[in-house]
């Protein structure tokens, strides 16, 4: 799917990260791509994260119930006021998976996943805020939204085990999204969508955003890993102090300058970076084929025309390097390419569908890149012989 009337550059000037934006149907032809019974299908399935958000009439009261639901579940809910929430729908449904290319303008390492919603009249999650940005798509039916202020972890929120929702929920916008019509919010905005009528679905295209204490609490992990208990602090130019109570500032200095030498090299953050950016959200789902593909298959299927597919729940990405080199990661994985690998490397980050050239099947380094790419499950050809 393409959008056929959308100005990134204003878009990424005037609103990425600053303020919401509705954007009335920019797609050259908009169809929604998983029926509500497919939905609830994978609801169903042990290894798909769902959720299921019911609203009591009685008390207004918010119940969540985590997957994965039986089908007679379904059956009880009732025509209101109840959504089910399923996570990496892209990871799943091809069709899904699409609609992250319009938004490839936002680099990889920030695409989380797909989540997909189908609504009941009346249905919701509540009022709450969330700390990425997210475009939120209408596939089916129609869905008011209601956004509010920006919030931070002081908000007040209500008592609630499971959810997060807003103790003052006071909308400042209103617009009702119709299929096709894509609502942007960028971190901590507070919002609330409300089915109007059955059938309601959206999709919610979310980015992530590390934390600071995200970030360096894994990296110093990365880091412990590798370091040596001999690796210590030493003083053997220690003088007296005048009060052995005091620590002083060289030992200061020298304990703060232990910790930065580490934390501080860049080149070995950046590769640590590329390989926990791109490690798979759900590592517990085995994409890898049940049989390795030859060198000379591949070159064969290559050389066929068959073109390349990257699997939708893989994340590639690449830091450049000195040489024309690059690390690429694949998947949390390094491949170190050079010369005309690193183009290869290049195009595969850039693109889901690979078509290719006489080099690509005359190149040995490229061929050995896509033999274990393809082992480990991280690309496939649309067909087999």
């Amino acid at each position: 799917m393409h959008f056929a009337d959308f100005n990134t550059d204003a878009f990424l000037r005037d609103y990425w990260q600053q303020k919401p934006l509705l954007i009335k149907n920019p797609w050259q032809s908009w169809r929604n791509p998983v029926e509500p019974d497919e939905l609830a299908g994978l609801a169903c399935e042990e290894g798909v994260e769902s959720r299921l958000v019911t609203q009591m009439n009685t008390n207004n009261s918010w119940a969540l119930e985590h997957g994965p639901l039986t089908e007679a579940r379904f059956s009880t809910l009732g025509q209101k006021k109840w959504t089910l929430l399923v996570q990496a729908v892209d990871h799943f449904v091809p069709e899904v998976a699409k609609l992250i290319e319009p938004f490839r303008f936002i680099p990889n390492w920030r695409i989380d996943d797909i989540m997909v919603s189908y609504a009941a009249d009346e249905g919701g999650a509540g009022p709450h805020f969330d700390q990425y940005d997210v475009f939120l798509i209408q596939g089916l039916g129609r869905r008011r939204w209601q956004v509010g202020p920006p919030c931070d972890q002081d908000t007040a929120l209500l008592p609630h085990e499971d959810l997060r929702l807003l103790a003052n929920f006071n909308p400042v916008d209103e617009w009702i999204c119709e299929p096709g019509d894509i609502l942007y919010l960028p971190p901590g905005v507070a919002h609330n969508g409300v089915a109007i009528g059955n059938d309601c679905m959206t999709y919610s295209v979310g980015f992530r955003a590390p934390s600071r204490s995200e970030l360096i609490g894994y990296w110093a992990d990365d880091l412990l890993a590798d370091m040596k208990d001999d690796d210590r602090f030493g003083d053997p130019a220690i003088r007296p102090q005048k009060n052995p109570g005091e620590i002083e500032p060289g030992a200061i200095e020298q304990l703060h300058k232990m910790i930065i030498e580490k934390m501080g090299d860049e080149g070995a953050f950046a590769r640590w970076f590329g390989q926990y950016s791109t490690t798979r959200k759900y590592p517990d789902t085995d994409w890898s084929p049940q049989a390795q593909l030859e060198p000379g298959q591949l070159q064969k299927n290559i050389a066929g025309g068959l073109p390349l597919l990257r699997n939708p729940a893989s994340r590639f990405s690449f830091i450049r390097q000195k040489s024309n080199s690059v690390l690429l990661y694949v998947d949390g994985v390094c491949f170190p390419c050079t010369n005309e690998t690193a183009g290869f490397a290049e195009i595969l980050c850039a693109q889901n569908e690979i078509f290719f050239d006489q080099n690509f099947v005359d190149s040995d380094d490229i061929i050995t890149l896509l033999g274990a790419l393809y082992d480990q499950g991280s690309v496939t050809f649309t067909e087999q012989d």
